[in-house]
C-alpha cells in the first residue's frame, strides 16, 4: 500500500510537471529582428490608441484611433479582432498606445496575433519587456518605421464599410418579395404557354 501511494505521488508529480512545462512554453514566440523582411510579413502597420474594447471571447474587438499609418489603407478608426479567451493574449486596455503589426482579417478589420511584433508603449523603459528581449525601444522602433516606411495618409471615410449589405428583411418585406416572385412566375408561365402552343 505504501509503494502504491509513493508511485501515485510520483506519477502525479510527473503529470503536474509536464502540464506546467506545456503552459510555460505555450506563450513563447520566436524572436525577430526589425528589418525589411519582417515588415513585409504584415499588410498593416500603424501607431494608435485604443478607443473602445468589446469583449466577446474569440470575437473580441478593439477600436483603435490611428495616429500614424506606416503601411496599409485605413481610416482614423480601425477595428482589430482578438481572442480574449486565449491563454496567450496581448493585454489591451482603453487609452493604451500601441504599435500594431497585423494582416487583414476581413475587408474592414484585422486580426491581432500574439506573436506579431505589436507592442504597447510603456513609459518606464526598465519595465518594457519587449525592449529587453529585442534590444530596441518603443521610440527607436517608431523612428525606424518613420524612416523606412514613411507616414501614409489616412482615408477620410472607410469605403469598405459593409454594414447594410446583408440585412434580413422584416416580415412585411418578406411577404411583398414573396408575392412579387409568385406573380412573376405566374406571368412567365402564362406567357410561355401562350407563345409556345
Amino acid at each position: 500500500m505504501v509503494i502504491e501511494n509513493k508511485k501515485m505521488k510520483q506519477l502525479f508529480f510527473i503529470l503536474l510537471l509536464t502540464f506546467s512545462c506545456k503552459i510555460a512554453l505555450a506563450c513563447q514566440c520566436p524572436l525577430t529582428t526589425l528589418d525589411q523582411k519582417e515588415l513585409q510579413k504584415y499588410e498593416i502597420i500603424f501607431k494608435g490608441k485604443i478607443k473602445a474594447i468589446k469583449l466577446d471571447k474569440e470575437k473580441s474587438e478593439a477600436i483603435f484611433i490611428v495616429s500614424e499609418l506606416y503601411k496599409g489603407m485605413l481610416a482614423d478608426d480601425f477595428k482589430i479582432i482578438f481572442n480574449d479567451a486565449d491563454v496567450c493574449k496581448l493585454e489591451l486596455r482603453v487609452g493604451d498606445e500601441w504599435i500594431v503589426y497585423t494582416n487583414y482579417f476581413q475587408v474592414d478589420n484585422a486580426k491581432l496575433d500574439f506573436c506579431s511584433r505589436s507592442r504597447k508603449y510603456i513609459k518606464n523603459i526598465k519595465e518594457d519587456f519587449f525592449a529587453e528581449t529585442t534590444g530596441i525601444t518603443y521610440d527607436e522602433e517608431l523612428r525606424y518605421l518613420q524612416e523606412n516606411l514613411g507616414l501614409h495618409k489616412l482615408m477620410k471615410n472607410n469605403p469598405n464599410v459593409v454594414e447594410n449589405r446583408n440585412i434580413i428583411p422584416n416580415n412585411n418585406q418578406f411577404i411583398i418579395v414573396l408575392i412579387c416572385s409568385m406573380l412573376g412566375l405566374i406571368a412567365f408561365y402564362w406567357l410561355f404557354n401562350r407563345l409556345f402552343k
